[in-house]
Parts: C-alpha cells; structure tokens; sequence
C-alpha cells in the first residue's frame, strides 16, 4: 500500500514519519518505591507526555509482578536489541532507590545499552554522583535529552556494586534499618539509629585473610566496607574516593571490635572523619581477595544483604556500564 501527499506539510505525514523513528524506552520500576502512586499521579503523566514528546515509544515493568526478574529483564533487552537500526536502542530506565538500579545495572554492563535512572531512594548515591537532577521531572528531561557516560563497575564474585559491599557489622546495620525504615518511614536518620542499635546489642568479629594485590593480610575484623561511589566516601572524608575515579577497589576495614573503639569509629563516621578513627585502615588496589574458613559470607551489596561463596574476589569492570547524565557532567 502506498501514500501520496501532494501537502508536504500533511499532520499524518508527519505522524507517520515519527512512527518510523521511535525509540524504545522501557521504565524499570520498584512498586514499593511509590513511582506510580496515587499521590504522585501528576508527575508520572508529565514524565510520559515528556517521553511521548521525545519520541520514545514507552514500556513501563513492575518489579513486584509475578514475572520473575531475570525473565522481565530478558524481555526488556530483547526489545532493546532487535532494533536493527544504530542509534534507536532507546534507553532503559530504572525507577527507584540505589538498590533497583544496581538490579538493573546488572543485566546492562557490558551491552552498550544506555541506562536511564529517575531517582526514587533515600540517598540517591549514584544519581548525585553523576549530577543527574533529584526531581524526577528534570531526571527524565536528562533521560531524553542528555549526554551518554561509560562509568566504572565494581563487582565481589561478579556481582556487581554501584555504591558499596561490605561484610561485618554493616549487614546487621542494613537489616536493623530496615527494620526503623518500616516503622519511622525512610529517612536518613534512621542508618546512624540503626548503627547505633546495632553496636549496643551485636559485636561480630570475623577471621580473614585480605590479598591486596600480592599482599597478603591476615585480618580480625568487626568491619570491612568496599566503595565505588566518589560522591559516598567524599563525603566520609575518605582519600580512596580518589582510587574509585581512577577504577580501583577502595576498601575500609577497622581492626578493633571492643565497644570503645566501635562507638568512636561510629562518632567519627557522623563527623565525616573516618580515616582520622584510631585502628581505621584505608587501602586500595586493582585486585582484592577476601577469605574464611567459612564456606559462606554474608555481604551487604547496595543495600541488599546476601550470601556469597568465599573466597570473595573484587575487581573493578572500567567504562562497563552507559548511562544517561547531563551534558555538562559528561565529560567528568
């Protein structure tokens, strides 16, 4: 079938011709992150209109249906890979707290697509660190029309980690936060309570065996935490921020774990003096290699707590993952 339009400027011309160029964005979406709430209505339709506006044909996925994440993220890169023409692989956005964008992350390292993110969490680590705007008008403003950044991945056997793993105490300091954050609502307060909590009642101590590069250390430790945001340790006053930008593995671990020294490591931490704490050791490397006589490790990786297999290895993935950032912090 064929069209003639003797008017160049015919609207369904028009529209015709932007159907052709559509791009494929799919939005990524924690349904406890509020995204698509009532009371939030208005926003979402302005972020669609502003979507429909950039030429974007959309796909919104719930992370809480029943579909298995593994299988909706299949979904979501099929869609994003067929198109068989360069440059309109679109963008896939994750909608959430730091947390959902690691889980979605996961599945773009390494692809070339590009990751969009509207910022829905408490701290909005990586979000901040890249300059990509709080309000989620001007987030998907950065989506449509932003700049393309490869950034560096920092994974613990392959996993990977946007912001922090850590292994110790901090476990038990996420899950007692999320036990204040059900409670009290999410507020920042609740990580120093939930420290706090912790250090009156839990002291856990492990017995490891850290290999810095070719260094080998044996280790008794109540704490050791692994960065890879700069924004993060900036602001824990830490010099490893420095390694991060250059795609090492920057690490903490405190060497003392009788309650004295935890509670001054924890004052110093509100203070943002961490690497000023007696018995605090800050290290880098292009390798690190953590083991146990446990064949099992708790591990606290963006906020999520699991169980990994030991040894555990750290390695930084340079430039592996793209994501949508403002002109202006492209070239930082």
């Amino acid at each position: 079938m064929y069209f003639v339009f003797k008017n160049k400027e015919c609207p369904l011309l028009d529209i015709l011709k932007r159907m052709t160029k559509l791009k494929p964005l799919s939005i990524i979406y924690n349904g406890k992150s509020g995204f698509h709430a009532s009371d939030n209505e208005g926003v979402y339709e302005q972020i669609m209109t502003l979507f429909t506006h950039y030429d974007f044909e959309i796909q919104v996925f719930e992370l809480e249906h029943d579909m298995s994440f593994n299988t909706l993220m299949s979904n979501v890169l099929e869609r994003h890979q067929t198109s068989d023409r360069a440059g309109y692989e679109g963008v896939v956005v994750a909608a959430g707290g730091d947390g959902t964008l690691n889980a979605v992350a996961t599945k773009l390292v390494d692809t070339g697509l590009a990751m969009g993110i509207l910022p829905l969490g408490t701290f909005n680590y990586v979000a901040r660190v890249l300059d990509i705007p709080l309000d989620l008008i001007q987030a998907a403003e950065v989506i449509a029309t932003g700049a393309q950044r490869s950034v560096h991945v920092a994974s613990v056997n392959d996993r990977i980690y946007l912001n922090n793993a850590s292994l110790g105490l901090y476990p038990l300091f996420i899950q007692k936060r999320e036990m204040y954050n059900q409670r009290f609502g999410r507020l920042p307060l609740n990580a120093y309570t939930s420290a706090l909590d912790v250090l009156i009642r839990d002291r856990k101590e492990l017995k490891l065996s850290i290999k810095v590069d070719d260094h080998l250390y044996p280790v008794k430790t109540p704490l050791i935490f692994f960065g890879n945001n700069q924004l993060q340790l900036k602001e824990m006053n830490l010099q490893i921020a420095e390694c991060v930008a250059q795609g090492r593995v920057a690490g903490v671990v405190l060497a003392k774990s009788d309650k004295t020294s935890l509670f001054k490591m924890l004052y110093q931490l509100i203070r943002g003096a961490l690497e000023q704490a007696k018995d605090v050791y800050s290290f880098s490397a292009d390798r690190v290699v953590v083991d146990c006589k446990r064949k099992k490790l708790k591990i606290a990786i963006d906020g999520e707590i699991e169980e990994l297999t030991t040894p555990l290895t750290f390695t930084v993935k340079k430039n592996a993952l793209t994501i949508m950032v403002p002109h202006a912090a492209a070239s930082v």
